[in-house]
């Protein structure tokens, strides 16, 4: 229903393509040019037309930007994908570069030669980047040449259009706080800061400020569009009226004018005449935006997205909505894992165990009349070596068979008007290898520790993500992605700016929601993770203590497998969680499942262990 499957992930022709590529450097006047996995509105997801790294180099993950040089052509991604890329793309034409540890940026400093010439497109390129570029390239005497067209876009002659997902109210039931209200508080924020005007450059912001809801691009539902918001009050949304039916127009006629895309630089070139300040952040409005300002005689203030940290603390009703939201996925969760462990090994394949989980969604959704939306992001649903791949998206040439002895893995979520959902389960297929089990404790306790972890205000992502690895650190391994995001409320599953990550600097608040999903991963081999979403609690006083402490709330309910612990790995402590997880976990999803059969399972899944 809502997930397609590749028939294949090889590119055919990338050597041809990248060749067509470079065959107008010349005429562009540059030497390399860079392709990020992005779109005008730098968000995570993108539609089928902005697709142009995955078009270029086969490679089809969500973070990633290609390098191509005269001579030579680089697709650099981080630890999640580097199996991924291997398989994806040819090796004969693309070596792999690492995007956290040496970035373009960082790369061509050391490598560039000489007065390199490097093309960008200055709409898919935020100003923050574009200036780490631009130091960069002054360290060997370069230049940044920005294209008045993305050379791509002439080359792919089948590039899909442009998407017109309708677009949805977000009712105050479920947002908490009325748009009128939000645009109002943002307003009064900017005359006390003395900015004409900000531009919201966010679609997930648009959405969230606006109370709307979108379908443009895969699982994350929030329109393309941009907003400014003035001083005095006034707001303007970007937004092509084919995506509005009547109500929505006549809801934002109450609190807003809607105007299609293409008057956007005009409008925000009247608001920067006579030298207005414009609030932009520049992590993620696109360069050309900052330019119009600056051209228009405006004046750049460069400052977070103003819906940014509201949006990631989450008011009372979007916490409960999730908590509602988390009740109905666990019990299509359940209802999934039942039917797997009645299932024979070596019978079911990958795409199917997908689909079967989609199914109960949509199942569960109907019957409890809150329908699932989408789901909220490609289901992973790895067995055996292809667990290893931490973003291991099957396709029909990949697919396999579940087999007997080894780990499935399956990290998917859901999309409903309450909320969005995300979950990792690994299931063993029958008795597995202690080293399997070995391992998964591991990740379990550092789940564990994650989830029962009291800090106190102030305290960062950063500070707590040693918190998930410590297990495995002393066993000699580690994971190599972050230990939890930020998630919205049925927006993007990817939420920032909450992080548990050693490079989160964010201080966790109140009603922030991330996830929590330790893992392990041996290429070839297995891979393991847990994930279960929470939030941050407030502060409470602890008996005893001098200070109160910030604590989290898990919001998952599901069965994690018993049969995968090895109990005398795990604390007193430890272990007590997880029995009293699993008592919950019963409590809360059985009033929700009426087969008998399945009812059973989830009790005997749920039972204590022991050491």
């Amino acid at each position: 229903m809502f997930q397609s499957f590749e028939v294949t992930s090889t590119p055919q022709f990338g050597r041809d393509r990248v060749s067509a590529l470079r065959a107008g450097f010349d005429s562009l006047g540059i030497d390399a040019f860079l392709v990020p996995r992005a779109d005008e509105f730098n968000g995570e997801y993108v539609p089928a037309g902005s697709e142009r790294l995955a078009w270029l180099t086969g490679f089809t993950g969500s973070a990633g930007i290609a390098l191509i040089l005269r001579t030579q052509a680089i697709v650099f991604v981080d630890g999640r994908y580097v199996t991924q890329l291997a398989e994806q793309v040819d090796g004969s034409v693309f070596s792999g570069g690492d995007l956290v540890n040496e970035p373009p940026h960082v790369w061509l400093a050391a490598n560039g030669s000489n007065g390199l010439r490097l093309g960008i497109d200055p709409w898919l390129h935020a100003g923050a980047e574009v200036r780490r570029l631009e130091r960069a390239l002054s360290q060997i005497g370069g230049t940044l040449v920005f294209l008045p067209h993305n050379p791509l876009d002439r080359l792919w002659s089948d590039r899909p259009a442009e998407p017109l997902g309708a677009v949805s109210i977000q009712n105050v039931a479920q947002a908490g706080v009325l748009a009128r209200e939000k645009i109002a508080t943002i307003a009064a924020d900017l005359s006390k800061k003395n900015l004409a005007a900000v531009l919201i450059a966010d679609p997930s912001s648009v959405a969230w400020t606006f109370n709307i809801r979108g379908a443009d691009v895969p699982h994350t539902p929030h329109p393309l569009a941009r907003a400014i918001i003035h001083a005095d009050g006034r707001a303007e949304i970007f937004l092509d009226k084919r995506k509005t039916g009547i109500e929505p127009e006549a809801y934002l006629a109450q609190i807003c004018t809607q105007l299609p895309p293409s008057a956007l630089e005009e409008r925000l070139a009247a608001v920067s005449r006579d030298g207005g300040r414009v609030l932009i952040d520049p992590d993620i409005a696109s360069y050309a935006l900052a330019e119009i300002i600056r051209k228009a005689g405006g004046e750049v203030v460069e400052g977070a997205d103003p819906a940014k940290l509201p949006r990631a603390v989450k008011n009372d009703v979007e916490i409960n909505g999730s908590a509602a939201a988390h009740l109905q996925d666990g019990a299509a969760m359940v209802e999934f894992l039942y039917w797997l462990s009645q299932t024979k090994p070596g019978t079911v394949s990958e795409i199917a165990a997908a689909e079967h989980l989609e199914a109960a969604r949509a199942r569960v959704g109907q019957s409890m009349q809150n329908p699932l939306k989408d789901i909220s992001f490609d289901t992973i649903s790895g067995a055996g070596e292809h667990a290893a791949i931490m973003h291991y998206r099957v396709t029909t040439e990949t697919n396999r068979m579940i087999a007997a002895g080894e780990l499935f893995l399956i990290d998917s979520g859901a999309q409903y008007i309450n909320g969005t959902t995300d979950i990792t389960r690994t299931v063993g297929i029958g008795a597995v290898a202690e080293e399997h089990r070995r391992f998964f404790t591991l990740v379990l306790k550092g789940m564990i520790d994650i989830s029962t972890a009291r800090f106190p205000k102030g305290t960062r992502g950063c500070d707590l993500d040693p918190l998930a690895r410590i297990a495995l650190w002393r066993a000699g391994a580690d994971f190599a992605h972050g230990t939890g995001h930020g998630v919205g409320s049925y927006l993007s599953v990817h939420e920032g700016p909450q992080r548990i990550s050693r490079l989160s600097t964010q201080e966790l608040l109140p009603g922030m929601i991330l996830s929590n999903e330790p893992g392990y991963y041996r290429p070839g081999s297995f891979g393991i993770r847990i994930e279960n979403l929470i939030y941050v609690r407030g502060a409470e006083e602890i008996e005893g203590g001098d200070a109160p402490m910030l604590g989290f709330e898990t919001l998952t309910f599901c069965p994690i497998d018993r049969s995968l612990v090895i109990p005398e790995l795990l604390t007193h402590d430890e272990l007590h969680w997880f029995n009293d997880y699993h008592r919950r976990t019963c409590e809360a999803l059985m009033p929700l499942i009426h087969d008998h059969n399945v009812r059973a399972w989830l009790e005997n899944a749920t039972l204590p262990l022991e050491y």
